[in-house]
């Protein structure tokens, strides 16, 4: 049992020190690079820094995107189809986190994964209060995770009470994927304050997907939409939504 102990706490000890490396590494890049409109390919942690279009930096209002999830939700799919409409099939779970830059419609998008294991969810709460919108993913085949996947997820609302959700049931294209009205229920989304701008959507993170009722594209579509109504619009929280909820 000692021995246990000792090696859970060298593994915490570990990751703790991996994931600060990571957090310096990411305050490093963003003071360094962010004015740089090519594209730059990063490995490990970083996915790409990609521009649709380049209009000039006085234009831009930076934003910034959350995106977290269990282990295996499909996290990293999602940001590499959001950011770039090319097939691929294998994607490393991320140790970290992802970083990607988007230019479009006049906003400068930054979408933030930050891995899923248990030891990085406990940094989760220190990333909720920079961000514009959260984003959670959830593995709609995994019924195992629902119980972990809607405590964290509740956990973080209650640090930011006003955030905009995006919940992304994930997978939908696996026969066995639950539908939105059942995650409606196992993740307890009608107990949420009316205050929260609150959309569930059937997606699946895949290239054969992108033309389908559950394209991520859709998802790229609705963050602008949402991160545009948060320079334009009033303060949160000063004016309730009905939830959306797709499929």
């Amino acid at each position: 049992m000692a021995l246990s102990g000792a090696l859970r706490a060298l593994s915490l000890t570990v990751g703790a020190a991996v994931f600060a490396l990571g957090s310096l590494l990411y305050i490093a890049w963003n003071i360094y690079f962010c004015d740089t409109t090519s594209s730059t390919e990063w490995d490990g942690w970083w996915e790409q820094d990609l521009w649709e279009q380049a209009p000039s930096k006085d234009a831009l209002d930076w934003q910034q995107v959350l995106v977290l999830g269990l282990d295996g939700a499909g996290k990293s799919s999602v940001l590499h189809y959001i950011c770039n409409q090319t097939a691929r099939k294998h994607f490393t779970p991320t140790q970290g986190f992802n970083c990607t830059q988007l230019s479009i419609e006049g906003l400068e998008m930054e979408l933030l994964e930050v891995g899923g294991s248990q030891n990085l969810r406990a940094y989760w709460p220190h990333y909720v209060s920079h961000a514009h919108v959260l984003v959670f993913v959830v593995d709609s085949v995994d019924r195992s995770c629902l119980a972990t996947a809607r405590q964290e997820l509740h956990m973080l609302l209650a640090i930011e009470p006003q955030l905009p959700l995006v919940v992304l049931a994930n997978k939908q294209d696996k026969s066995d994927a639950m539908s939105t009205a059942e995650l409606w229920e196992e993740l307890a989304l009608h107990t949420l304050s009316e205050q929260r701008e609150l959309f569930l959507l059937p997606t699946s993170a895949t290239w054969d997907s992108l033309n389908t009722a559950n394209s991520i594209l859709h998802v790229k579509s609705l963050l602008v939409t949402l991160l545009s109504q948060t320079l334009s619009t009033l303060p949160q929280g000063e004016g309730s939504q009905t939830p959306r909820v797709q499929g």
